[in-house]
């Protein structure tokens, strides 16, 4: 199964970006979220505008999450 990219429905703060990218890398969503944090305070406001752009094209996770078939959600 091919691995893409979503923003988190369940492990989100703001967007559930980080969380998300944290899914895609398979990485603790902390590490993610402080690597957002640093990259924030040490761009000058250039990964805060990364960040929110990614937020409004990175779609979110379908319902059901990862390979699991929900047949309530089911389209």
């Amino acid at each position: 199964m091919m691995n893409k990219l979503f923003r988190s429905r369940t492990d989100r703060k703001l967007t559930g970006l980080c969380g998300g990218l944290a899914q895609y890398l398979n990485v603790d969503a902390t590490i993610v979220r402080l690597i957002a944090v640093i990259g924030a305070v040490f761009s000058f406001g250039t990964f805060t505008l990364i960040y929110i752009i990614a937020s409004l094209f990175v779609p979110k996770e379908p319902f059901g999450g990862y390979g699991y078939h929900d047949s309530y959600h089911s389209y």
